[in-house]
């Protein structure tokens, strides 16, 4: 997986010991990458309100303060500006009714935070190769995956 160019990667997540461990895991795959941490939901939707350049890629976790992740999902699907920023749901829950209802929301994967760190990197992985690949119709929808293709755990 070589980039040329450095892969623009925000996490909102306010727990620091997952915060370690998913850049770390990303220092693991030696990618270029520029790795922004926000730690509740409120900041989140600020940032990307006032930012020059979205992210291409948003890890996306479900419990935080201030607006849980749903919410964030819900407002990120709704706002023009975003239908094309790639979001990715990673947290520690795993509950197959609201998988369901994340990808019907528009989150375009779903990861359950691993416990092991070397499964951790290999999903964080693959999720970027998955979003790499993501395909976007002639009005800047995505396409749809399957179902089945959409948990990365």
């Amino acid at each position: 997986m070589l980039l040329s160019t450095p892969l623009n990667i925000l996490l909102a997540d306010d727990d620091n010991d997952d915060i370690f461990l998913f850049k770390n895991a990303l220092e693991e795959l030696k990618m270029p990458n520029r790795f922004t941490v926000i730690q509740n939901g409120q900041e989140l939707m600020h940032f990307l309100q006032n930012s020059e350049q979205l992210p291409d890629i948003l890890f996306l976790d479900l419990n935080m303060p201030r607006k849980k992740g749903m919410a964030c999902l819900q407002e990120i699907r709704e706002n023009q500006n975003f239908k094309t920023l790639p979001v990715i749901i990673y947290t520690t829950s795993y509950q197959e009714d609201m998988v369901k209802l994340l990808y019907k929301k528009g989150a375009q994967y779903y990861i359950r935070k691993p416990i092991d760190f070397l499964q951790n990197i290999e999903l964080i992985k693959k999720a970027i190769v998955a979003v790499q690949n993501l395909m976007v119709d002639q009005t800047g929808n995505f396409v749809p995956s399957s179902e089945e293709n959409f948990v990365l755990f």
